[in-house]
């Protein structure tokens, strides 16, 4: 007996340094892995006008990434259940190098088609690697999930302020060697994400789901009432259908998906046109991007307190909370043309975001047994990346037939529709834990 208690405490030693050691590589994957998109998307808009020759299509380079990134989300949340996190998230490094590299050559070479189909592989791959935040939370018990998983997105600060910053010495050195300066920001991305395949090459090189298996048992043994709770067999020929099907019947992730869903349409949306309802109203590039770093800021600085108190007040209650910060904005954007209302209402929505987007994802992971996690996290990313090329295709849309204030009242709509799932998807008799509503 003596034998085998030391034997788990060695056990629960070892697995404590390997979870620190993945933690950190999942965060400098996400740093890196950010600042390389965020260097080419800075420039897309541009691109897209020259290569076309079409102002008006300055949205499709967003909408064909967000495309890629439903198309890859459930594909690769399946492969993460079979081969692990970690081959998983390098086959998407992969196809984002790839995507890099056809953008790269597409602009030098000033061929439209070939550009399109590049950021099509380069949305692929994001929508892969951003399945790294459940790695993070599959890893840690449910009373430090919100936590973990805080820590991998608050790398996304480190992106936001790196890439747009790569945008000007990539061209310069893209220009040196002869070749349009616009292609450089798409090889930075290419060699920034082989980086970041490096990084989860040599960090994540452990059984990762048998360290989570590890960490289920060992919460399970402390606690009678376990958090993770449906023990469904994986059917091998399952279609996203029935993946979708598994999350709106199950209580807790029917409330995460709505949370992602309705945060990311709504911040999509808004932030989308800001840039534009600014300039038509006399505002320069300068209060622009002030407004923008603002938004950047309430999206990715607070998310380690974020995941603090999703842990410890609960995933509903930081749900209802960051839903309402989102709706704030929504309401303070149109009462102003100011800047600092303008900004004060972007950095809101960025907040709000940020708090339904770790705790929906920390539920989502909560919601279902180790070995389904993967597949129905991955459908889930599906309907989430669907929303954003949905938010990013009507705004502009809206914009130019209702007003600013129109777009501003059907975010604040979107933004709400979690309180209402919330209020439908109530857990009734059953003993609830202090960080995890469990679901039936």
């Amino acid at each position: 007996m003596e034998n085998s208690q030391h034997m788990i405490k060695v056990l629960d030693q070892l697995d404590t340094r390997l979870i620190r050691r993945a933690t950190i590589g999942l965060f400098l994957t996400q740093s890196i892995a950010s600042a390389a998109l965020l260097a080419s998307t800075t420039v897309n808009p541009l691109v897209i006008s020259g290569l076309s020759g079409q102002d008006a299509l300055a949205g499709l380079p967003s909408a064909l990434m967000l495309g890629g990134a439903s198309l890859a989300a459930y594909p690769a949340g399946r492969m993460m259940g079979r081969l692990g996190r970690r081959y998983g998230l390098l086959i998407g490094c992969v196809i984002a190098i790839s995507g890099g590299v056809i953008c790269g050559f597409s602009v030098a070479a000033g061929a439209l088609i070939p550009f399109l189909i590049g950021l099509m592989f380069l949305g692929a791959g994001r929508g892969t690697l951003d399945q790294a935040r459940y790695a993070a939370a599959e890893l840690n018990p449910p009373d430090r999930r919100g936590r973990a998983l805080s820590s991998v997105i608050f790398g996304g600060t480190i992106g936001a302020v790196l890439g747009p910053a790569m945008v000007a010495p990539a061209s310069g050195i893209a220009a040196s060697f002869g070749v349009a300066p616009l292609a450089g920001p798409f090889f930075a991305t290419a060699v920034l994400i082989v980086i970041a395949g490096l990084v989860i090459f040599v960090l994540l090189s452990m059984d990762i789901k048998g360290i989570a298996a590890r960490v289920i048992g060992l919460h399970t043994a402390n606690n009678p009432t376990p958090a993770t709770q449906t023990q469904k067999p994986e059917e091998p020929g399952v279609a996203r259908r029935a993946a979708l099907m598994e999350l709106l019947t199950n209580r807790n992730a029917r409330v995460a998906m709505f949370t992602m869903i309705s945060a990311q349409a709504t911040m999509v949306m808004m932030m989308a046109i800001v840039s534009l309802h600014m300039t038509h109203h006399n505002h320069d590039l300068g209060e622009v991007s002030l407004v923008t770093s603002g938004h950047v800021l309430g999206m990715f600085a607070f998310a380690p307190l974020i995941g603090q108190l999703a842990d410890r007040i609960g995933r509903r209650l930081m749900i209802i909370v960051s839903a309402i910060i989102i709706a704030a904005g929504c309401v303070v954007a149109p009462l102003s043309l100011m800047t600092p209302w303008i900004g004060l209402a972007l950095f809101l929505i960025g907040l709000g975001w940020s708090g339904c987007y770790i705790t929906g994802s920390t539920l989502l992971t909560d919601a279902f047994a180790l070995k389904d996690r993967a597949r129905l996290q991955g459908a889930n990313e599906v309907m989430v990346n669907i929303a954003s090329a949905v938010g990013s295709l009507s705004s502009g849309i809206l914009l130019q037939a209702f007003g600013y204030n129109i777009v501003s009242a059907i975010g604040l709509m979107v933004a709400l529709l979690p309180l209402l799932v919330i209020v439908f998807s109530r857990p009734t008799g059953m003993r609830q834990e202090p960080h995890i509503v469990q679901a039936q």
